[in-house]
């Protein structure tokens, strides 16, 4: 029991306490939601609420977490058993303080969680690769031959990362039309979402010492919802031969709250069987998924929102340990704060399709909203609404809506 009442199947329950930085009088502010309430930890620092733990309290009086995640495994562990206690004893410091460090978490602005110094995005859900094989490629040979080997990844960009229920604008590029020879330039009209998963890492590596498979959870600060936006008719034309580049760039989404590994951790399930040998550095005997239900909405202008796609994290061929381990095995430095995303995340079932381009399969089967409309590609005023929850019988954590809006693109 908590002395806030919060319930255990709250998606900001006492068993989630993810972290997050929240508006506070105008100043980015770190926090930690518990039910509809946000912890200042700036606050609990400022007022002596910390005292007795053994790390630097300044931390917190950054604008992002870095600083924090940098403390450590050891303190984020110390961290969520004060919190925990805190929440669970009326004779805490917290109790006491409660009207000076608990602010209300609901329609309070949140800011980008962290610093993101690099951003690498994967390619690892083995049903969402093949699915754009089959369409794009030979539906014999929908995998490429590394596919089962590595954790094929690419490095994104930083700097268009931004906050849930940040607008949008339509990204302008070349694209080849049908039986064209030459490209033209202009808005995209094969706008699309990518349901994924991204790490935050906390603990980073020196430049020429790899990150073990066995270690890589050590570096791992949580996870968050990431919706990579994807211009499919210029990633068409640009692609071959070295991957996305503009048709990724413009933009990318993260939920607002960091679920912490420690969280996640009664949530550990194992994924699919790898039925063709790894390397050594990258066996692992530990399950290294986790069962994450993920749903996408798509809501028109001034219309109600229809669910179009569940699936779920544990769907992963590779797992987050994989891919920092693999991301770091040629002696690559990942930093506190970097943000690693799963890839698009598919299941078997055609509802569980985590893209516009397999859910409407490239255009062919348009999907059908609640308003009697059509989708096969997002349109302008269309919103995409991200979730995910983590449930038993006895609790659930959430991560907080993933939202972002699609406005027209700049004529240019």
């Amino acid at each position: 029991m908590n002395w806030l009442n919060v319930d255990n199947h709250h998606s900001f329950s006492i068993y989630n306490l993810p972290y997050g930085i929240f508006d506070r009088e105008g100043v980015p502010t770190p926090g930690v939601a518990i039910g509809d309430h946000i912890i200042d930890l700036r606050a609990c620092a400022s007022k002596g609420l910390l005292n007795d733990l053994d790390f630097d309290k300044s931390v917190f009086n950054s604008s992002v977490l870095n600083p924090f995640m940098a403390t450590g495994k050891s303190t984020w562990k110390l961290m969520r058993a004060w919190l925990i206690h805190s929440l669970t004893n009326e004779a805490s410091l917290l109790h006491k303080h409660q009207d000076e460090v608990l602010v209300n978490r609901i329609g309070t602005q949140m800011y980008l969680p962290v610093e993101v110094g690099d951003y690498t995005d994967f390619y690892s859900s083995i049903e969402h690769a093949t699915n754009v094989g089959i369409m794009f490629r030979d539906p014999a040979n929908a995998l490429m031959p590394n596919w089962k080997h590595i954790p094929v990844g690419y490095h994104g960009r930083a700097s268009s990362i931004v906050i849930t229920g940040t607008d949008i604008k339509r990204p302008n590029g070349q694209t080849l039309p049908p039986n064209a020879t030459n490209p033209v330039f202009g808005p995209s009209k094969r706008l699309d979402f990518e349901l994924e998963m991204a790490f935050v890492v906390g603990q980073s590596n020196t430049l020429g010492n790899p990150i073990s498979v066995d270690e890589a959870e050590d570096h791992i600060f949580g996870m968050m919802v990431f919706n990579d936006w994807s211009a499919r008719d210029i990633q068409k034309w640009e692609y071959v031969p070295l991957g996305p580049f503009l048709a990724k760039n413009f933009a990318s989404t993260v939920s607002p709250w960091i679920v912490t590994m420690e969280a996640l951790d009664p949530f550990r399930c194992a994924g699919p069987e790898h039925d063709v040998p790894v390397l050594p550095y990258l066996q692992t005997n530990r399950d290294g998924n986790f069962n994450i239900a993920l749903e996408v909405d798509l809501m028109p202008e001034g219309g109600s929102p229809s669910t179009i796609s569940k699936s779920n994290y544990q769907y992963m061929y590779w797992n987050m340990s994989q891919q920092l381990a693999h991301h770091t095995v040629n002696g690559c430095n990942a930093r506190v704060g970097d943000l690693m995303a799963s890839g698009t995340i598919s299941g078997k079932d055609p509802g569980s399709y985590g893209s516009m381009l397999e859910l409407s399969w490239s255009g062919k089967n348009p999907i059908p909203l609640a308003n009697g409309e059509t989708r096969t590609f997002i349109e302008d005023g269309d919103t995409i609404i991200m979730r995910a929850r983590c449930s038993n019988n006895d609790f659930s954590i959430g991560f907080g809506d993933c939202v972002g809006k699609i406005l027209p693109a700049d004529q240019l």
